[in-house]
């Protein structure tokens, strides 16, 4: 029987936060020893000062989202194991597909979906020849997404995400500058100065943070989907997303569980936006579509009325 050309593989994690978001950074650390060497890595090295020649440098780069969700394959034999690896502290749902396909065939078919456990991996499909007397190939696209489909909101109330005694909504439910698609047609848009305390709504556990991004603007292609957020999930499964923070006003890590009116970040400036504010949203999946809800707040005089437009 010939032997199956080993599958190229395309990976495309569609992370989904908000209608549009922009360019921005990431950090290189470089340092050289006492013998002359330059260092260059991701992360501040674990070296004492006095080990280094001359002070340690960060270099701004050019940076990405972070993906939520890898795909792995595995060689089982005569098939392949499609894997999903989530790198969220929260659930993701996965969608895998042949992007071309010769002679193979997929088990569950695909499209197939799965839902990945935080930090998990999930088994998502087994691919094998359709005709073992020859060779197959394919290349295969996964989208992924946060959240459990499972997931049953109830109803809370939610707490103001911001720090300041008075405030104004820029923009509400269905506004029509970025709150018209389904992630976001429940957002409501807090005007707030760069630096404003952000805090946590309601209990819950940092599923996702982007910190790195510095740049704003009004071009969607060059700032749409970048912008530094949190993500929190809570207990029922929906999940609040507190975006447009300024660079590196993430002041929580992954995996930590936090309670209500906890600072969590900076208010900021960053992705694609008119100007300083905070976007607050409360979401759910619902089966490889990330939707928003109408969520009820109380403020510091009482109940809010969140209005369209």
């Amino acid at each position: 029987m010939p032997c199956a050309r080993r599958p190229a593989v395309w990976i495309l994690g569609s992370v989904a936060l908000l209608a549009a978001f922009g360019a921005g950074a990431a950090k290189v650390y470089r340092w050289t020893d006492r013998a002359g060497i330059t260092h260059y890595g991701d992360h501040v090295p674990d070296v004492a000062p006095s080990q280094m020649k001359d002070a340690l440098k960060v270099i701004p780069v050019e940076g990405e989202p972070s993906a939520i969700a890898r795909l792995r394959i595995e060689n089982d034999g005569d098939r392949f194991l499609a894997f999903a690896d989530n790198r969220l502290s929260g659930p993701v749902q996965v969608q895998l597909d042949f992007s071309r396909s010769d002679n193979v065939i997929g088990n569950p078919v695909l499209p197939a979906r799965a839902t990945v456990a935080p930090q998990g991996s999930a088994l998502v499909a087994v691919l094998s020849s359709a005709d073992p007397d020859r060779g197959f190939d394919f290349e295969l696209q996964m989208d992924s997404l946060p959240g459990d489909p499972s997931a049953r909101p109830r109803d809370v109330e939610y707490l103001l995400p911001l720090q300041q005694a008075q405030f104004r909504i820029d923009q509400g439910y269905g506004g029509h500058f970025s709150h018209r698609d389904e992630q976001n047609r429940y957002a409501v848009d807090f005007a707030a100065d760069i630096g404003t305390p952000v805090l946590a709504a309601r209990d819950g556990v940092v599923m996702q943070v982007e910190s790195d991004f510095d740049k704003a603007g009004l071009n969607l292609e060059r700032f749409g989907g970048r912008a530094n957020f949190v993500r929190i999930l809570h207990e029922d499964g929906t999940m609040t997303l507190y975006a447009h923070l300024k660079a590196e006003g993430a002041l929580v890590r992954v995996g930590q569980r936090v309670r209500a009116g906890q600072q969590i970040g900076l208010s900021g400036n960053t992705g694609f936006t008119t100007g300083p504010h905070l976007h607050f949203a409360v979401q759910v999946n619902r089966g490889m579509k990330l939707e928003s809800i109408p969520f009820r707040m109380t403020g510091p005089q009482g109940p809010l009325r969140i209005a369209g437009g």
